[in-house]
């Protein structure tokens, strides 16, 4: 008997939620109400996917990695299937302004633009500055090692234009977004790493004949993340330890 209560009691329930779920809209769907992201959809979906087709990437289930380099004013993008580890080369976009020194982010109205391992936490379709996508500064290396405040409000935007942000043109800023938009919606993090460069042993070695031991330091515990990506494309799994360093785990 309670068998038979508890049936139609469950396809009821299960009735309601898909009901909900059917008028739930997805990520994407809200950001397409957006005429800007729905602009930037219409003039460059096609071409990306059938970019991301030439390099074998499925345009209906990848992943999105992103790298900047401060000297270089390049950010780079990465793709990869989700039944793959190792991530693609998609393309280089130039950063085209910049703000501050090389060097970490320790204090809020420093003009720095971060440097460290963060994620993408907030889409912003309706920016001052185009479209822009938020990364998570300050995270918990960053409050550690802050002196005062640390500031935040750090975005990836457009109109060339920063105060410690990273900004792009307008045009590929719709490819960053819109990759971006299609990688959050399977609700998967987007994971961007800042650097002052390409950590190379011998940029590294340059570096210390000009900066302090203190950031010399910062970027030969952050070298460790650069240099693993490098060797087998894919980001390094870190925690931060009570001082403020990434402590890895490779694997």
């Amino acid at each position: 008997m309670k068998a038979i209560i508890k049936t139609p009691l469950l396809a009821f329930l299960l009735l309601i939620f898909g009901l909900r779920a059917q008028q739930t809209p997805s990520f994407k769907q809200a950001q397409l109400k957006n005429s800007k992201v729905k602009q930037a959809y219409e003039l460059r979906w096609d071409a990306l996917a059938n970019d991301m087709k030439a390099k074998k990437i499925d345009a209906d289930d990848f992943d999105v990695f992103i790298r900047a380099f401060k000297q270089e004013a390049e950010l780079e993008i990465w793709l990869k299937n989700k039944s793959s580890a190792a991530y693609t080369f998609f393309k280089t976009i130039p950063i085209c302004a910049t703000s501050g020194q090389l060097g970490p982010k320790r204090k809020e109205g420093d003009l720095q633009v971060p440097e460290g391992l963060y994620e993408i936490s907030v889409f912003n379709a309706n920016s001052d500055y185009f479209l822009a996508v938020k990364v998570n500064y300050p995270n918990a290396s960053d409050k550690i090692l802050a002196k005062g405040r640390p500031g935040g409000d750090i975005m990836i935007h457009g109109y060339c234009c920063t105060i410690g942000c990273i900004p792009l043109q307008n045009e590929p800023v719709k490819d960053l977004y819109i990759l971006c938009v299609e990688a959050r919606n399977r609700r998967s993090p987007i994971r961007v790493e800042i650097y002052p460069c390409r950590l190379t042993s011998s940029k590294i070695a340059k570096l210390k004949e000009t900066y302090s031991e203190e950031k010399t330091n910062f970027w030969g515990n952050i070298q460790h993340a650069y240099a693993y990506f490098e060797a087998n494309k894919k980001p390094i799994k870190y925690s931060i330890d009570k001082k403020g360093n990434y402590v890895f785990k490779e694997g």
